[in-house]
């Protein structure tokens, strides 16, 4: 595509996201200052036209991007954005206060991603089923709690806030840490042995309150049934998106937003990808959100994706906007779940 072309195609793409209104020559020239004629973008955008990169809505002189157009944006012509410092502060200051509770720190990501952009937000977590043991930390949360925090080989996360008496202190937690991850390394729930167990209780025989509680996290999230967790934030906000105002179109996107199984899997289909993805219109292949785009990344622990994260809007939708913001909170998050692995997020 001649430089000419891309200009055109990029005026076009930018005033259809910012105003939902079909572009005409008229407006490119006067707003635009290509330094040609209207009658010359004329001819440029008919050429675009055949090439498949814009198209004419009914009842309309203007034009429109087609899905092609956009993806040619995407790949081509879009230029990088950053978040505001104000914004930067409110995803670090929000992280800080939930870093605590993963739960929170996903429904957390899910209000962000939606309060910064107007679209709404997707944030998947997995768990992978007959988990192996691969890390646990006891953490000292203050006097008589501890918070005990499970890593499977997955890199799938679980954690318990658990009473513990007075006087078991921070050494205490370290050392039944310390046992628990040098005797379960790589076992699975059926590889404990009963033998196994009592080794252990009887190295610990102090701290067998707390060792109880550990031990019952263990069985639990070595032992949870595959499946996927779905955080939604920000639902409303594509139904206030101009194409979402017939009902018809309303009730589609409902129905795919109660399906997590369909929103898994729309989003595990970027764990292998690097960096943020973008799908637009018909390369999401669900025919009810066609006329929708989505921008997503995964988040993961020692390299590995342990979720994922998305904002869906409709095709016309600010990209270089939402692709800063995935990108940015899709980094910290993995830095927060890091944290909370290691027992820095207290």
């Amino acid at each position: 595509m001649d430089a000419r072309k891309k200009n055109v195609l990029l005026a076009i793409v930018q005033d259809y996201i910012a105003t939902a209104e079909p572009v005409g020559s008229r407006t490119i020239a006067r707003k635009y200052k290509l330094g040609v004629s209207p009658a010359t973008i004329r001819n440029e955008m008919a050429d675009l036209e055949e090439m498949g990169f814009i198209e004419q809505p009914h009842t309309s002189a203007g034009r429109v991007p087609s899905d092609r157009g956009y993806r040619y944006y995407v790949d081509h012509l879009m230029k990088h954005e950053e978040l505001t410092m104000d914004e930067e502060k409110l995803v670090l200051n929000s992280y800080l206060s939930k870093v605590q509770d993963v739960g929170e720190v996903l429904r957390c990501t899910g209000n962000l991603l939606s309060q910064i952009t107007n679209y709404t937000a997707v944030v998947l977590t997995t768990h992978y089923g007959k988990g192996r043991f691969k890390h646990i930390q006891i953490i000292h949360m203050g006097p008589g709690q501890a918070m005990v925090v499970l890593v499977s080989d997955s890199g799938a996360v679980q954690h318990r806030i658990i009473d513990v008496p007075d006087s078991i202190g921070p050494e205490d937690l370290d050392t039944i840490s310390r046992v628990l991850n040098h005797k379960l390394q790589g076992k699975s729930i059926k590889n404990i042995r009963l033998t196994l167990i009592k080794e252990i209780y009887l190295e610990l025989a102090r701290q067998k309150h707390v060792l109880n509680m550990a031990m019952d996290l263990i069985r639990d999230g070595l032992d949870v049934k595959t499946g996927e967790k779905v955080y939604l934030g920000g639902i409303f906000n594509i139904l206030n998106q101009p194409e979402f105002h017939n009902v018809e179109k309303v009730k589609t996107l409902l129905s795919l937003l109660e399906q997590e199984k369909e929103l898994s899997n729309i989003i595990e289909g970027v764990f292998d990808a690097r960096g943020v993805t973008v799908r637009i219109g018909e390369e999401l292949e669900n025919e009810s959100i066609k006329d929708c785009s989505m921008v997503m990344a995964s988040y993961g622990m020692d390299g590995k994706p342990v979720g994922g994260i998305g904002l869906l809007g409709p095709t016309r939708m600010d990209y270089a906007r939402a692709y800063a913001v995935v990108d940015y909170i899709t980094s910290n998050l993995s830095l927060v779940m890091e944290r909370l692995l290691r027992g820095r997020g207290k």
